[in-house]
């Protein structure tokens, strides 16, 4: 697939999602900082397997959610060792045991633009310990309009200065970008960032390749779009996503999630 790519440096990035002024670009793009700125329905759907880590290594944590599972604490129970959710009532916003289901071998995010949801990927031991290493998942979403998700590596320690990795995350009428923040405190809002012409109207393959204090790059259907050498993060974080409790009704769909730790 040819993915067009629109490179953005910007300020007071937040999690829904934004859209900014860019400069175009043709071809995939690396970023060491930016000089003028010191601190910066499933049915039918083939499904394609994501590109791992050199040498062929399988994945330290893969669901496939085969297994169905209804809203309303099933879900919960049944993908204990794969999803470890925010608390029903989180802020007032994050509702995922009612909201998240199983079904056709999918994560079905349901919106209803009163309640979000948001969790962590990966084992109730092993979610939290990522020090580098490939991320992969392949979403699509159906309506939504006006909200938005966010994939994200983000700080165990919730110490925001640690580095936050965004990728896919936009607003589900837009096109999908990649975003990496700041590491110096008090700038963290400071990111670069990217937009593709992948919308989150047909299914993609999303992957983010870590490795920790070098460099990140971000593929789409195993595209390398962006490549980042600065603010990389060394520390512990966790994959996870976000959606918000706005927007019209639709449906986030989740076919698998892979990870290759290092």
């Amino acid at each position: 697939m040819k993915v067009a790519r629109t490179l953005l440096v910007f300020s007071a990035v937040i999690a829904a999602a934004v859209t900014l002024g860019a400069v175009t670009t043709a071809d995939a793009r690396t970023w060491a900082g930016d000089p003028a700125s010191p601190a910066p329905t499933v049915a039918g759907a083939p499904t394609p397997t994501p590109t791992p880590p050199a040498g062929g290594a399988a994945p330290t944590f893969s669901e496939d959610f085969d297994t169905p599972a209804a809203a309303g604490g099933q879900f919960a129970a049944t993908y204990a060792g794969s999803w470890q959710p925010y608390p029903d009532g989180m802020s007032d916003k994050y509702w995922s045991g009612e909201v998240i289901s199983a079904h056709d071998g999918i994560m079905d995010v349901a919106m209803d633009g009163k309640r979000g949801a948001a969790g962590t990927f990966g084992t109730p031991d092993g979610a939290w310990s990522h020090v580098g290493g490939t991320f992969s998942v392949r979403a699509r979403a159906s309506g939504g309009d006006g909200n938005g998700a966010a994939f994200m590596l983000w700080p165990t320690s919730n110490v925001w200065s640690e580095g936050e990795l965004d990728f896919p995350e936009g607003t589900f009428q837009g096109t999908v970008g990649a975003f990496s923040h700041s590491m110096v405190p008090g700038q963290e809002r400071n990111a670069i960032g990217l937009h593709t012409d992948a919308t989150w109207r047909q299914w993609h393959t999303y992957t983010t390749e870590w490795i920790p204090g070098v460099s990140v790059r971000y593929f789409v259907d195993g595209e390398l779009v962006l490549t980042v050498t600065k603010h990389v993060p060394t520390t512990a974080h966790r994959f996870m996503f976000q959606i918000g409790d706005y927007g019209k009704p639709g449906h986030l769909e989740i076919d698998w999630v892979k990870t290759w730790d290092r």
